[in-house]
């Protein structure tokens, strides 16, 4: 087991996925201070037991994320370990493909080197599923998708993790365009099989635990191999089923 708290980062704190991840990794006495650098705080920096081990920047200049991580990295009394990114935006929201190109893609393969280039041991990137099938690979946003993944395993990091959700189902500020409709279906699909649901879809909180218990697993040396790639059934068992942290 790390003999000191795991110091962290999490890109795309107030996302999602990301949000529920703050929350899990300031709740674990395995992981110490969490660094998050976002365009408006935090919800947790309102909470003041939370607040404790949350060292947030607010940087509306995503530009600025990966040199200001960096100089972070180099100035903490402890260095960061472990990164988590779950940094993700849709094509309605950036307007148009060019533009969550650089959000989905080019931002987080800056963290991603940034990162690498500051000594971080462990790396997690938040995916998606699917990106690699056959009628799916040429589509822009897997692209975006397996372009970070590739790169995140070519920078050779002690660890590279990254999880590989299905439909992630929770509250969003914005809704995704066509996405109620899904998640109707997707419910449906618990009264017909469960096992089925969970392979479909998978609820933020479970996705953000089963990051922070597999970065868990891998500072004490279990990880089944230097680049882990979790699909939804292992999300779903490390962030529900055998969440015990």
């Amino acid at each position: 087991m790390a003999s000191s708290p795991i110091t962290s980062a999490v890109f795309g704190a107030t996302g999602l996925v990301g949000s529920h991840l703050v929350t899990a990794l300031l709740g674990l006495d395995a992981f110490g201070t969490v660094h998050t650098i976002t365009r408006r705080a935090p919800k947790q920096a309102d909470d003041a037991t939370l607040a404790k081990k949350l060292d947030a920047v607010v940087e509306k200049d995503t530009e600025q994320w990966a040199p200001k991580f960096k100089e972070a990295a180099a100035a903490g009394a402890q260095p960061v370990s472990t990164v988590f990114s779950s940094l993700g935006t849709t094509r309605a929201a950036a307007g148009g493909i060019a533009n969550q190109w650089k959000i989905d893609h080019d931002l987080n393969v800056e963290i991603a080197r940034a990162a690498k280039a500051a000594g971080v041991q462990t790396f997690v990137f938040v995916s998606s599923a699917g990106t690699r099938s056959l009628l799916a690979r040429s589509l822009p946003y897997s692209k975006m998708k397996n372009g970070v993944e590739d790169t995140i395993k070519e920078l050779g990091f002690e660890q590279a993790i990254v999880l590989k959700p299905g439909l992630i189902l929770g509250d969003r500020e914005v809704e995704h365009q066509g996405a109620g409709v899904f998640k109707a279906l997707v419910g449906a699909s618990k009264t017909v099989s469960k096992a089925w649901h969970d392979s479909m879809a998978q609820d933020a909180d479970v996705i953000a635990k089963a990051a922070a218990h597999a970065a868990l697993l891998a500072s004490q040396g279990k990880a089944p191999s230097a680049y882990w790639v979790i699909e939804t059934n292992d999300i779903v068992r490390l962030g529900r089923d055998d969440w015990k942290c």
